[in-house]
């Protein structure tokens, strides 16, 4: 596996899948005002990706589950539940969120997955810890394809 860390926005890698760092999925996405990565996806996929999502029940802590990109130029989205029921995300959370979604790109045969740093942000990690955790679990796992670690970096106008 190649891994390449990178500050940009997840929504403009030239990737296979992107992972979308999401939430237990017990309260409606209706319900939520999406931030974050999230949020970003809502503005430019659509709500396709989230009915999807809706209508798949309740997701177990940092299990994965897989919908359509919406508008947006990638096979598929890969959607981690990294945050638990009070908003916040764990070690264990993180790196099962990290395993179920490279389970899912090995699955699924991608060649590349973007994956924000999740659990960091609305969930309330430190991104530089959240980062080590990531890149940890990463070098436990196998998989003939390259996942590229997005930091967020605002774009300059």
């Amino acid at each position: 596996m190649k891994v390449t860390l990178v500050e940009g926005d997840l929504l403009d890698q030239e990737v296979d899948a992107i992972v979308n760092a999401w939430n237990r999925n017990i309260i409606p996405w209706w319900l939520l005002i999406p931030q974050g990565v999230s949020g970003a996806i809502k503005k430019r996929a659509g709500l396709q990706p989230f009915r999807e999502l809706g209508r798949m029940g309740a997701i177990p802590l940092g299990e994965a589950v897989e919908t359509s990109a919406g508008k947006l130029p990638f096979k598929t989205i890969i959607h981690v539940a990294g945050i638990n029921l009070l908003w916040r995300s764990s070690e264990i959370s993180i790196r099962n969120s990290v395993r179920n979604a490279v389970a899912i790109a090995s699955k699924r045969e991608f060649r590349s997955i973007a994956m924000p740093l999740i659990g960091a942000g609305s969930g309330g990690g430190k991104a530089d810890k959240v980062l080590k955790i990531i890149q940890d679990e990463l070098t436990k796992l196998t998989y003939d394809g390259e996942v590229i670690i997005v930091r967020y970096r605002k774009q300059s106008p």
